[in-house]
């Protein structure tokens, strides 16, 4: 493990967390991205940019489920709070509702233009949509889900968090059933020292603190929400440190699986979501158990 982050310099922060430097192929796969997503949008029966807010970018697009009261996945883009959208990664998708499931891409406000937190409360304003519409579209509002990578991963964990009676009166406590979380962040703290980020993200002590979900208490027994947590292989050591220690704050029953996956980079892993052959396909669907 990594000794702790107060203790590197500023280029080893940017040399931990700048994936896209880290990545040489990183054009190619952004392309590969957008043209998949793009063959997905054209091929998959979906509703685009149907508003859970009033708004900047509180839009989100929805792929029907073929059969009523199938399970739901939220799906959460990443990008570090400051890029990418929705419409980015809808190559997702299609293998899940080929699995029998409604799909469901939230889209976001980003970083400088808005606060981490702000981001938070919109995916919090998202998963209420989804609960209150997933019938509409052939999802069952009792078994939602969520993932997300990397910037998309801290959010699908922070929802796991949610008190959501308190959000609204119609919002039952265990509206999200599991998260997945493909290289995600959990301590924020390291990334205030990143100067690729530190502006843009505009973080505070006390914001990353709070923002956290490795510095949370973890979900009380009663709840039966889970998080399974998967890094790449290839990673950075603080990626590799940050999916140790989400486990490790929460625990064995709170975090079930905390896996690395070999020969995946930072980018490469999310392919993995989107192939039924796959052992992180496998992860996803798991959750609709």
């Amino acid at each position: 493990m990594t000794p702790p982050a107060h203790r590197q310099s500023p280029a080893w922060y940017d040399g931990q967390y700048d994936n896209r430097a880290r990545i040489a192929e990183h054009p190619a796969i952004l392309q590969r991205w957008a043209e998949t997503s793009a063959a997905a949008r054209a091929g998959t029966r979906c509703v685009l940019d149907l508003r859970y807010g009033p708004g900047e970018r509180e839009t989100l697009d929805v792929f029907p489920a073929r059969r009523p009261g199938s399970p739901v996945l939220v799906y959460i883009h990443g990008g570090y709070w400051r890029a990418l959208d929705k419409g980015a990664q809808s190559f997702v998708a299609p293998p899940f509702v080929d699995a029998g499931a409604m799909v469901v891409l939230p889209g976001y406000a980003l970083c400088p233009s808005v606060s981490v937190r702000h981001i938070v409360l919109q995916m919090v304003q998202a998963l209420a949509w989804v609960w209150r519409h997933a019938a509409d579209h052939g999802g069952d509002a009792r078994r939602i889900v969520v993932a997300g990578h990397s910037a998309g991963g801290h959010l699908a964990t922070m929802m796991l968090r949610c008190q959501w009676p308190q959000v609204a009166a119609d919002l039952p406590a265990d509206l999200v059933r599991a998260a997945l979380s493909i290289s995600g962040v959990y301590d924020l703290e390291p990334l205030r020292h990143a100067p690729f980020l530190a502006r843009d993200l505009a973080l505070t002590a006390a914001e990353a603190r709070r923002l956290s979900p490795a510095r949370m208490p973890p979900p009380p027994a009663s709840d039966p929400g889970r998080l399974l947590a998967v890094v790449g292989g290839g990673e950075s050591p603080e990626f590799q440190r940050q999916n140790a220690l989400i486990a490790q704050a929460w625990g064995a029953r709170a975090v079930p699986v905390c896996e690395t996956l070999p020969d995946r980079h930072h980018m490469n892993v999310l392919h993995d979501l989107a192939d039924p052959a796959t052992r992180l396909h496998r992860l996803a669907l798991s959750m609709f158990d």
